[in-house]
């Protein structure tokens, strides 16, 4: 069992990673006009921090400082939806951007319910 879950997390992990390789790539299709840097700049943050936000729990000093990490990382994904509905409302596909974010947004919150003890 304990080998399942080291490995489901490893495996999230690593989805998180290729999640904010991808926002970057789609940040690369943005205009290159300067009014643009802005949502560029804040969707890297946002979606970057998901990840870096689910690692950092893991050096936590107490379950709720655990649970905290986790809340931090899924406002991040509340947010990156923010900036991805803005990209798809210029024209720009990331309709797969979108579906990923909410997906990670799922586990996340399914996570934090289960660490709260609650169903």
């Amino acid at each position: 069992m304990q080998n399942d879950k080291s490995k489901f997390k490893k495996q999230f992990i690593d989805r998180l990673i290729l999640f904010s390789i991808s926002i970057i790539e789609l940040t690369n299709r943005l205009p290159k006009n300067p009014k643009f840097w802005p949502i560029r700049d804040q969707i890297i943050r946002s979606s970057t921090s998901i990840g870096a936000n689910v690692v950092e729990a893991k050096s936590s000093s107490s379950r709720r400082d655990y649970i905290k990490f986790f809340e931090i990382a899924l406002k991040s994904a509340n947010e990156t939806e923010y900036w991805l509905m803005l990209i798809k409302k210029l024209g720009i596909d990331c309709k797969s951007n979108l579906k990923e974010n909410n997906e990670i947004a799922s586990i996340i919150a399914s996570s934090i319910l289960t660490l709260k003890n609650k169903s």
